[in-house]
């Protein structure tokens, strides 16, 4: 149902099973997927796309100018994936000619109220920010991510898959996957235990992970060095050390430790 006082543009595409609350907008260049439900005062700006069975809950700002001084109204866009949760307050920011045009959302993600996703951002599938976490513009995320309530990461940072973050984090480097970080500055306190356990990760894949973590971190050993030493042992065999090991390796800003 889409309620009467709605403001749609004759240019915004709808599919079939649409539910749009009272007083939403939907500007023009708008594409909304099979079944989404969109709540009342909602803004979804020009240049959004969003996919199939996603909910966006009241008062949420879908598609709005990036906060860039450089950014002088260009034409980008906002491309979200399916079965995302979008709660009250939200903000979903386009994203800016510099940082590739886009920003990027994933499937099946959970953004609590008050959280906010910066231009140019992408951000992978399963990932959840809770409530008043904000995101600086050019950030990766990968899946399975949580980012605690009230954190927040500087622009640029990668976030590796499974990490968790938790609530009142300040995050400046990059985020190694698996791992759990916290505090005013971030730092690792070893693997996220209780995340790889809800996905069900292998008890030799914890092990292995757990090997992989004491020797980077807790032998002595240059970055280089300790990287190499887990390369040499049989556990980077193992997908999720491979994937820790290139995660380090591509690391524009430097990781947290």
């Amino acid at each position: 149902m889409i309620h009467p006082t709605v403001v749609i543009d004759p240019k915004a595409e709808i599919e079939e099973e649409v539910e749009i609350g009272p007083y939403s907008v939907i500007e023009k260049g708008v594409f909304i997927g099979h079944g989404t439900k969109i709540g009342p005062h909602v803004v979804i700006r020009e240049g959004t796309q969003i996919g199939k069975r996603c909910q966006i809950f009241q008062f949420a700002s879908i598609g709005e100018a990036p906060q860039a001084f450089a950014y002088k109204g260009e034409k980008t866009s906002l491309l979200i994936g399916d079965e995302n949760i979008v709660r009250e307050f939200v903000t979903l920011h386009r994203g800016t000619p510099h940082g590739g045009g886009k920003t990027m959302i994933g499937n099946g993600n959970y953004f609590m109220a008050y959280s906010h996703v910066a231009h140019d951002c992408q951000i992978g599938n399963q990932v959840i920010l809770a409530n008043g976490a904000t995101l600086a513009g050019h950030i990766l995320i990968e899946d399975y991510a949580i980012i605690g309530g009230l954190s927040a990461i500087h622009q640029f940072c990668q976030i590796g898959t499974h990490a968790f973050i938790s609530g009142l984090t300040g995050v400046t480097l990059d985020i190694l996957p698996y791992m759990l970080a916290s505090g005013s500055r971030a730092k690792l306190y070893g693997l996220n235990m209780v995340g790889l356990k809800r996905h069900h990760f292998s008890e030799e894949t914890v092990k292995a992970l757990k090997k992989a973590y004491r020797i980077i971190f807790r032998s002595g050993l240059t970055l280089e060095k300790a990287m190499k030493r887990v390369e040499e042992d049989e556990i980077s065999q193992m997908p999720e050390a491979q994937h820790l090991l290139h995660f380090i390796r591509h690391s524009k800003r430097g990781i947290s430790r």
